[in-house]
């Protein structure tokens, strides 16, 4: 289940920064497509490393830890829930021969009831996981982008595209390092 859930928190993280770096795409290409070449010659360019920011940021650790903790408790509830739920089932498998009918179909209820139970409970910490994902990681991309603006303007950048979205830029400024220093 921990596996399931580190695994889902990359998944999120990875669509998180893909839709990110698409946005900065569309950006770039309408800069490109709406920009006179000749206005290039006047503005000041930088290149920024997004998804390595986001990688580097120490509030990324903070999160995962953060949010571990607060579904700790739903995680090890659902746990205990499914390992109660495989017992009643092996003692039912194993006693089946031994229980009246009436009593198989009360607890073959009981079971089914539980385990619909257990999906529920276990769909809902899902979605209320992946949320939480989101929001969180939703306020580093927030500050990522302050960041980015606030060297860009006291470096005197006017224009500042997200590396993955350039193939090739001449004359243009990393300002990575500078922006990882300023994330809050």
């Amino acid at each position: 289940m921990h596996l399931q859930i580190h695994n889902r928190h990359l998944q999120i993280h990875n669509r998180i920064v893909e839709e990110f770096i698409l946005r900065i795409w569309l950006y770039a290409a309408v800069l490109a497509i709406t920009i006179p070449n000749n206005a290039y010659a006047a503005d000041k360019i930088a290149v920024v490393n997004i998804s390595s920011i986001f990688q580097q940021s120490l509030h990324l650790n903070m999160i995962d830890k953060k949010l571990e903790n607060e579904f700790k408790r739903r995680a090890t509830e659902l746990q205990f829930m499914e390992l109660d739920l495989q017992t009643k089932i092996k003692i039912l498998r194993q006693n089946i021969s031994h229980i009246k009918t009436s009593e198989f179909s009360t607890l073959e209820k009981s079971v089914v009831a539980q385990r619909e139970n257990l999906s529920k409970k276990a769909q809902e910490f899902e979605q209320d996981n992946r949320r939480r994902q989101t929001e969180e990681r939703n306020k580093i991309m927030s500050n990522i982008q302050d960041a980015v603006k606030n060297v860009a303007i006291k470096e005197g950048y006017s224009v500042v595209i997200d590396a993955s979205a350039v193939a090739y830029i001449k004359n243009a400024k990393d300002i990575t390092a500078n922006v990882i220093k300023n994330v809050r």
